[in-house]
C-alpha cells in the first residue's frame, strides 16, 4: 500500500511520543565512544513543512509538537533536533525520524534507511544526502532482513510502518522475532498506533509474551477531530537502553497533564 502520506499527521502527538523516545535513545547510544548502526524500515520523506496546506488542514501539529515542545526541558535531545532542523530548513520545518537520527549520529556511525514510495523516497534522498546515509527503495521488512546483523553490530532499528493493512498487526510479531534471532544485541523499537478499534491489542500481547524484558510504553490522548480513530501511541522496545524507562515515565506525566489529569 502506497497511499499513506504522513504530511497530514507530521508533528502530531503520536510523532511527539515516538520522536522524544527516539531522540533519547540515540542520545544514550552516542554517549559511548563506540560506533553504531541505525536502521529504519519505513523512513518516509524525512522532513515536513508544517505550514503546508495538508498539515494546516488537519491541525494535528498545532495540537501536538506546538503544545508539547515547550513542556520539555530546553536541553532535551528532541528539542535540540527541532532547533537544528529549523535552523537548517526554516521555522516551519519538522524532522521525521530519519532526520532526527541523522542529526544525532556521529562520524563513524552508519545509517540505513528504507522507503518504498517513489515520491517519498526521492524527497528523502534529497534531504538526507548531506549525511551519507545508505538508502534502499524497497519493502522495509525485506530491507531489515537483508541488513541484519549490521556492521557495527551495536545499534538501533526503528520499525515504523503505516499500518494501512490490518494484516500488519498479525505479521509484526513474526518479523520482530526473526530480526531478534539475527541481531540479538540490537535495539528493536516498534511504533504502533492505538486506535478505538483496539487492533493493536493481540499484537502487543504476542510481543510481550515473546520479549519478556522489553519496554512497552503507551500514551493516550484526545482524538484530533471528531471521528478520528487515533487515540494513542505505543512504542515497544526490545533491549531498551538503561534509563529509557525513566524517560518514558517523564513523558507519561506530560501526556497525563495534557488530558487534564
Amino acid at each position: 500500500m502506497l497511499s499513506y502520506q504522513h504530511i497530514y499527521h507530521a508533528g502530531n502527538l503520536a510523532d511527539v511520543h515516538k520522536h522524544v523516545l527516539l531522540a533519547a535513545i540515540l542520545e544514550r547510544l552516542t554517549q559511548k565512544d563506540k560506533p553504531l548502526s541505525y536502521i529504519e524500515t519505513h523512513a518516509g520523506r524525512g522532513l515536513y513543512d508544517l505550514s503546508a496546506p495538508e498539515a494546516v488542514r488537519t491541525g494535528e501539529a498545532a495540537a501536538g509538537v506546538r503544545v508539547m515542545e515547550p513542556r520539555l526541558p530546553e536541553a532535551h535531545a528532541y528539542r535540540k533536533r527541532l532547533a537544528e532542523t529549523r535552523a537548517r530548513f526554516g521555522g516551519a520545518a519538522y524532522p521525521g525520524s530519519p532526520l532526527i537520527a541523522a542529526l544525532s549520529l556521529r562520524r563513524g556511525d552508519v545509517m540505513h534507511l528504507a522507503e518504498l514510495h517513489p515520491r517519498e523516497y526521492e524527497a528523502l534522498a534529497a534531504v538526507i544526502a548531506p549525511f551519507g546515509a545508505h538508502l534502499r527503495r524497497e519493502d522495509g521488512f525485506a530491507a531489515a532482513r537483508a541488513l541484519t546483523p549490521p556492521t557495527p553490530r551495536r545499534g538501533l532499528m526503528l520499525i515504523d510502518p503505516s499500518f494501512e493493512l490490518k494484516s500488519d498487526y498479525a505479521a509484526i510479531p513474526g518479523h520482530m522475532a526473526a530480526l531478534h534471532r539475527k541481531w540479538n544485541v540490537g535495539i528493536l523499537a516498534l511504533w504502533y498506533p492505538i486506535l478505538n478499534s483496539g487492533l493493536h491489542t493481540p499484537m502487543v500481547a504476542a510481543l510481550r509474551e515473546a520479549f519478556l524484558g522489553a519496554l512497552c510504553h503507551e500514551v493516550r490522548f484526545p482524538a484530533a477531530r471528531e471521528g478520528h480513530g487515533l487515540v494513542g501511541s505505543g512504542m515497544f522496545i526490545v533491549n531498551p537502553p538503561w534509563g529509557i524507562d525513566q524517560e518514558a515515565a517523564r513523558l507519561q506525566t506530560l501526556f497525563d497533564h495534557l488530558k487534564g489529569h
